[in-house]
């Protein structure tokens, strides 16, 4: 079955950077448009980036111009870049795919940014 487990996440000063991984299985990973989802305490979760399977990428506003997605094919991976993390970015961290009317969520990473 298909499987995601999220890596990296922890705590970290504001400004400060984290990487998080997924790490896929149980699907041929390349075929597939990925995305990265985050949900705070008492908010709706939403999207924060995402990347087709051919590498474009989308990104929520509050992510632009310092979240970067990426993927390794090879490795069946997805990465999120995370740098000037602010104290807003607080927050459970899931990986995220779908196809055949089918969503797969991986089981959260959580990232908390405090001083």
């Amino acid at each position: 079955q298909v499987q995601f487990v999220e890596s990296g996440g922890g705590l970290v000063q504001p400004g400060g950077s984290l990487r998080l991984s997924c790490a896929a299985s149980g699907m041929i990973f390349r075929f597939y448009n990925m995305g990265w989802y985050r949900q705070a305490p008492g908010k709706q979760r939403e999207l924060v980036a995402e990347i087709t399977r051919s590498g474009n990428t989308n990104y929520a506003d509050s992510a632009k111009g310092r979240f970067t997605i990426s993927r390794d094919n090879a490795k069946n991976t997805l990465y999120l870049q995370m740098n000037s993390l602010k104290p807003e970015d607080t927050a459970v961290y899931y990986c995220h795919s779908g196809w055949g009317g089918n969503d797969y969520w991986g089981q959260g990473i959580q990232v908390t940014v405090s001083s």
